[in-house]
């Protein structure tokens, strides 16, 4: 079957395979099994990947993955500049006409879900903030971001966590730029490609307590020297503390343990119960945000019972 063509009623439209679901859920190996069974190419999803700073870290595929099937979007950012997901979304809208231009089926993999949100949905409108009105709100310390927040716009802090330093600056920078809330801007979206593909999803929301012995054992094999040696040269950058590649999980953990403030132990439980607990928020929003008919598997991954069946979820044979 023809890949760029849908087997379904209507127009044709370019088929395009997404696996997604929360960190350490097995979405690299199915996508990985699924490239090369359907002659695919593994497009990145996730927020972390997309950084050459955070390699061990982020768990990205490595060099054996690579040359079993093309991989784009890992690893082609400098950690100094933050990649904002409508930056990433037209990044992965033109892999993923590269992979239509060359027969190959294109398989988003990954867990951030905004990344996805902006790439099928589009993005709000939102124009380009004045600069001064960001630079005075990115001098804010949080306490007062929020506090402000709460007054301008209320809707958005009781959205938004009252230490989420990056979340806070953004919607108030918004609404004292635009005059309107956050939440009225992302009512109207533009840009998003999901009327003009074939989408075949599939959602994995494992069984918790396998998730997060995976987590638990996949922060321990990266508070290795590997490990250890990126944030170290992370440190020696001196980037900004608000850049996303200095909150990535592992690089605060980590960072104090270079610095004497924890102990390896506390550095690694520390590193735990932040893996894990980001992997819960992305089960959350995994079960409820996508829309209901998109396929979830609850069952662990096991790659090879499902080659077969991964072919036929490619091109909409079941």
């Amino acid at each position: 079957m023809n890949i760029n063509t849908s087997p379904r009623g209507g127009p044709e439209r370019p088929r395009v395979a997404l696996i997604a679901g929360p960190t350490a859920s097995g979405k690299s190996a199915l996508a990985l099994a699924l490239a090369e069974r359907a002659d695919g190419v593994i497009i990145n999803a996730d927020s972390a990947q997309v950084y050459r700073d955070l390699n061990t870290l982020s768990a990205r595929p490595g060099r054996e993955d690579e040359s079993r099937a093309p991989h784009r979007l890992y690893g082609y950012r400098d950690g100094a500049e933050p990649c904002s997901a409508a930056a990433w979304a037209e990044d992965a809208k033109a892999e993923i006409g590269a992979a239509h231009d060359s027969g190959k089926l294109p398989i988003l993999a990954g867990g951030t879900g905004l990344y996805l949100r902006t790439l099928l949905d589009g993005i709000a409108p939102i124009p380009e903030i004045d600069p001064e009105v960001r630079a005075r709100v990115r001098a804010l310390p949080v306490a007062q971001s929020f506090a402000a927040l709460a007054s301008e716009d209320p809707a958005a802090a009781e959205r938004i966590r009252p230490n989420d330093a990056v979340r806070i600056a953004r919607a108030l920078e918004v609404v004292r730029a635009t005059g309107r809330p956050i939440a009225v801007w992302h009512e109207e979206r533009t840009g998003g490609i999901s009327e003009n593909i074939d989408l075949a999803p599939l959602i994995l929301l494992p069984p918790r307590d396998w998730l997060y012995e995976r987590c638990d054992r996949r922060f321990e094999n990266m508070f290795q020297e590997q490990g250890i040696e990126e944030v170290s040269s992370l440190l020696k950058r001196e980037l900004h503390p608000l850049v996303p590649v200095m909150r990535a999980i592992g690089v605060p953990e980590i960072a104090g343990y270079l610095a004497g403030k924890l102990s390896r132990e506390q550095a690694l439980e520390a590193g735990r119960t932040a893996t894990r607990r980001y992997a819960k928020r992305q089960y959350t929003w995994f079960s409820r945000q996508p829309p209901a008919d998109w396929p979830r598997r609850e069952k662990p991954v096991d790659c090879e019972p499902l080659n077969d069946a991964l072919a036929a979820f490619a091109f909409g044979e079941t």
